[in-house]
């Protein structure tokens, strides 16, 4: 599995843990991976693209980093918030929220992903999984999270 088909399972994981309560997500995450084992169908592997099921070691990677991940999510989310002027978490849409909580921990926590790849990666996926206008909400948020890192250093 490439960094961007880790990230782009990453993202959908995420993805799809934003439609149960917090206390219910690493359970959502166990159930996505269970479903990743096997092979797509035809419709599954459209949206997927080149998707291939997953062997135990790209499992349990994908398992840790959405644990890292949500185990942040209160920072993470404060950092989104503090961003996006007039605009709350919960009023962010899903997809877009997933890209956003993804970059958020690469920048933060992630040592292995640099800053820039952090945001273009994210930018790169709003193309695919969001509506035109996300990109540049994308860019935005995380442009305005990484002024302020910069600025704290």
């Amino acid at each position: 599995m490439t960094k961007r088909q880790e990230r782009e399972n990453v993202f959908r994981m995420l993805f799809k843990a934003g439609f149960v309560a917090p206390d219910e997500m690493e359970e959502s995450v166990s159930i996505n991976l269970d479903s990743m084992r096997e092979e797509p169908d035809e419709e599954e592997f459209l949206f997927l693209h080149d998707s291939e099921p997953l062997d135990e070691a790209d499992e349990e990677k994908l398992k840790t980093k959405v644990a890292a991940i949500i185990e942040k999510l209160p920072e993470i989310d404060g950092q989104i918030d503090a961003a996006a002027t007039g605009w709350s978490v919960e009023r962010i849409g899903r997809a877009e929220l997933a890209i956003l909580r993804l970059a958020v921990y690469e920048m933060y926590y992630d040592e292995e992903v640099p800053l820039k790849v952090a945001i273009n990666e994210a930018v790169e996926l709003s193309k695919i999984y969001c509506g035109d206008e996300a990109r540049a909400f994308v860019n935005g948020i995380l442009g305005k999270i990484s002024s302020k890192e910069n600025s704290d250093n």
